[in-house]
């Protein structure tokens, strides 16, 4: 199946602990922007996300990496789609005070989450069964 991808630098705004240190929950706002995609592309229609089966958090993420969100659409019922996510850190934003424009460009990307969900999108909203 199609995989869907998307990066981005999390900024100062992301971070809601000490240290810069970025709420778990942002990663998974990535993964609901990359199951809308995919949804879009299969169906036509957003759909909605219904449940998460799996959540986990691998690595600490903080104001200043960049991440790469991925996911595919794993299972494909009438109305349900199961999908897969991960997101990697791709870039590290500095950790040193005295020189905060700094960032290292990662050998390795890491795994910093993954997940599993299951989203609906009705019937009559999916591509060839809308009325006009």
């Amino acid at each position: 199946m199609e995989e869907v991808m998307i990066r981005l630098r999390l900024s100062q705004a992301d971070a809601h602990y000490g240290g810069d240190l970025v709420d778990g929950a942002r990663m998974l706002a990535l993964f609901g922007d990359v199951a809308t995609e995919l949804l879009i592309r299969l169906d036509g229609d957003e759909g909605l996300f219904v449940a998460y089966e799996q959540v986990e958090f691998k690595a600490p993420v903080y104001a200043g990496d960049y991440i790469e969100a991925k996911g595919s659409i794993t299972k494909q019922g009438n109305t349900s789609r199961t999908m897969s996510f991960t997101a990697h850190k791709v870039i590290a934003g500095s950790r040193d005070a005295s020189n905060p424009s700094q960032a290292t460009l990662l050998e390795q990307p890491v795994l910093v989450c993954q997940a599993k969900g299951t989203c609906v999108v009705p019937k009559d909203k999916q591509k060839g069964n809308t009325k006009s």
